[in-house]
């Protein structure tokens, strides 16, 4: 983990300039940089980079943030790669934060595996270039798949000797110990000694998202494979390799994925291969094994949009339909090609060009709901089967997590299945109904699991923003009259997203600047409010909070770190290991006109405060309008044999909220017509 000094220092010494010079030409604007955006098809410059802001930004299709942001948008790595990349380009050592000796000895066990892994890579690479069996054997198979040698260099692909223990007396001379060639599954221990699991097999190694060599794929080559369905052996899971979190092909791919917003899914490891010859990049397999959640969430990272792709037989299907309603869970559009009986990927890419390969798929793949509605229902006429069929696209339908894709689909689906809307909405409805319950069954029980964990060990976290519980003064906050409405009411908190967002911009970009000085606490001692700490509790005496619970998580972050020294809120949100704060913070920390210094004026504290205590007011009049429209309805809906005492408990309840609005309305300077 890189400690928070390391992080500082390097962010001081980053020049965004030069880091998106790096990747975009740029040309001098005024006191910025502009130049094509490249994360859209970009004709005239829209993307401006700020040497005095730090930041970047296109204001046409709205990507942007900090150096680091730009890295891990353009690169496809993570937070932690982003500040690596940068402290080698600034000669800075990243001090590591002091671990303890179980932590120092697993690092020290997951490096050595990947070192052990590099190491074995090579050695099989090397063999299959330069040994005469590696030639021989190894070279000639992949020459008989039409691999070409560029094709061989990019996926570094090689060859273990037939002998049972060549890698290990190899791995044993260049210093090696055995039990990472244990560990990393490259060796097997039985009672003969250590031999090679790969032996006599031509090598597919598998990379990581980062590029590291975490696992090896291993086909027999020789006349044992003859009537033998296990012609593959795969590296054991391990620290460093669990096959559910990994896919075939994500380090050559990833960059032609987030190009072209497109994944194809494969089952193989020649599949990959040869669709790159042919000139298809945005590849991946999953090795024949149902897709995962925690692959699904890497495929995300770079496209929303997948097309499975598998030969047309009964397998192929079966492959097609395995994991897809997890992709749709997880906001993925799914299309299906199943090519030609015969052919698969591999032999398909042979035959084809890629623009062959690419028009082909654009006009046979299918969209996953109608390819399982016409496969499900094909030729089925039992009424009962024919039930269990809606029934299971239907659920597949309501785990899509976008109300009006799932809308969309639902009436495509009475269409189809020639079934009323309604009774698909009915149906729909029960299975999201079911599944928010079980989800809400799981997360009680995980409080409860931490709750008995914490009065188990008791819980030491104090409240860093305890001097901040009593009221600055009545004149600093004058809408505490009739406040008990809003405690009442805190459940109905519908308020509108663009007052939360100005308010959670505010903590962004003041959230540690003092609003109100030497404020009179309960005890007697006098305290300083900053932006953050004034809007918790002034929000916290009501118990409102934001309807977006990022909102909620950054105005909590500001308030724990508000007594730190040096603290600031702007720097710690961009510079935040989490990529959807950071990014949220690079969006509303800038706006299109601030990029000029022109713009640029130091705010006042009063100015501020007013500010401030404005925006909550606003906040509080917009819960205040959502109840009164809640209660108009109400009140409407109740007809003449209508219960006497609700509806005066609603006439009550109205006239008491009217009368909060109109104290409202009079504290933000304005006057209600009733």
């Amino acid at each position: 983990m890189i400690d928070r000094a390391t992080v500082d220092r390097i962010m001081d010494a980053t020049n965004i300039v030069d880091v998106v010079g790096e990747f975009v030409t740029l040309r001098k604007a005024g006191v910025n940089y502009k130049g094509l955006c490249p994360f859209h098809d970009d004709k005239t410059p829209s993307f401006m980079v700020s040497p005095t802001k730090q930041i970047c930004k296109c204001f046409a299709c709205g990507e942007g943030g900090t150096a680091i942001n730009f890295l891990m948008k353009h690169e496809q790595i993570t937070y932690p790669e982003a500040l690596r990349w940068l402290a080698k380009k600034y000669n800075i050592e990243i001090q590591e934060r002091e671990l303890t000796d179980d932590e120092k000895r697993e690092q020290s066990e997951r490096e050595s595996m990947f070192v052990v892994n590099e190491w074995a890579c090579q050695y099989f690479h090397e063999i299959l270039k330069n040994d005469v069996d590696g030639i021989a054997i190894g070279k000639q198979y992949f020459r008989s798949r039409g691999i070409r040698d560029d094709i061989i260099e990019k996926f570094q692909l090689g060859f273990a000797l037939t002998k049972r223990d060549a890698l290990v007396n190899e791995a044993r001379r260049k210093g090696y110990k055995d039990e990472f060639l244990q560990k990393t599954g490259l060796a097997i221990q039985n009672e003969r000694g250590l031999y090679d699991r790969f032996a006599g097999r031509a090598i597919f190694p598998w990379l990581n998202v980062s590029g590291k060599v975490v696992a090896f794929g291993g086909r027999k080559l020789d006349a044992a494979t003859k009537g033998v369905q296990q012609k593959y052996v795969n590296s054991p899971d391990s620290e460093i390799y669990h096959k559910e979190r990994e896919l075939y092909g994500i380090y050559q791919a990833k960059k032609a994925i987030a190009k072209e917003d497109c994944v194809y899914m494969v089952e193989g490891y020649t599949d990959v291969i040869a669709m790159h010859q042919c000139g298809l990049e945005n590849v991946v397999a999953n090795s024949g094994t149902a897709l995962s959640v925690y692959q699904i969430k890497l495929l995300r990272r770079f496209t929303p949009n997948i097309v499975l792709l598998y030969d047309g037989d009964e397998a192929g299907i079966h492959a097609a339909m395995r994991g897809t309603d997890m992709l749709l869970q997880e906001g993925m559009n799914v299309k299906v090609l199943l090519l030609p009986d015969g052919d698969d990927p591999d032999s398909f890419a042979r035959k084809h060009t890629a623009q062959q390969f690419k028009d082909y798929i654009e006009q046979h793949q299918t969209d996953f709901i109608q390819f399982k509605t016409e496969l499900m229902l094909k030729n089925v006429k039992d009424p009962i089967k024919r039930a269990e069929a809606i029934n299971s696209i239907v659920h597949s339908v309501s785990v899509i997590p976008d109300p009006i894709v799932r809308a969309t689909y639902i009436t495509e689906c009475a269409r189809r299945l020639e079934v009323d809307e309604r009774t698909l909405i009915t149906q729909t409805n029960k299975y999201i109904a079911g599944d928010r319950e079980e989800q809400r069954k799981t997360a009680e029980r995980e409080a409860e699991r931490e709750q008995r964990q914490q009065q188990l060990q008791g819980d030491p976290a104090a409240d860093p923003a305890a001097a901040t519980n009593s009221l600055p003064s009545s004149e600093q906050r004058e809408a505490a009259a009739n406040s008990s409405l809003f405690t009442l009411h805190s459940s109905l908190n519908d308020s509108s997203l663009s007052i939360e967002r100005l308010l959670v911009q505010n903590i962004i970009r003041h959230g540690d600047e003092i609003i109100f000085s030497d404020v009179e606490a309960e005890d007697g001692t006098t305290v300083n409010l900053t932006v953050a700490q004034y809007i918790d509790y002034d929000l916290g005496q009501d118990e409102l909070s934001f309807s977006d619970e990022l909102y909620n998580r950054i105005l909590r972050e500001a308030v724990e770190h508000a007594a730190e020294p040096g603290f600031k809120a702007d720097r710690y949100f961009m510079q935040h290991p989490d990529p959807q704060v950071s990014q949220l913070a690079a969006q509303l920390g800038i706006d299109s006109h601030q990029l000029s210094r022109s713009f640029e004026r130091e705010t006042s504290q009063q100015e501020l405060r007013q500010r401030i205590m404005h925006l909550i007011l606003d906040f509080r009049m917009d819960i205040v309008n959502q109840r009164m429209k809640s209660l108009q309805r109400q009140l409407k809906e109740m007809g003449a044999g209508a219960d006497l005492d609700r509806l005066k408990a609603l006439m009550t309840e109205y006239q008491q909220t009217q009368e909060l609005r109109n104290a409202l309305a009079k504290q933000r300077g304005s006057d209600v017509i009733v």
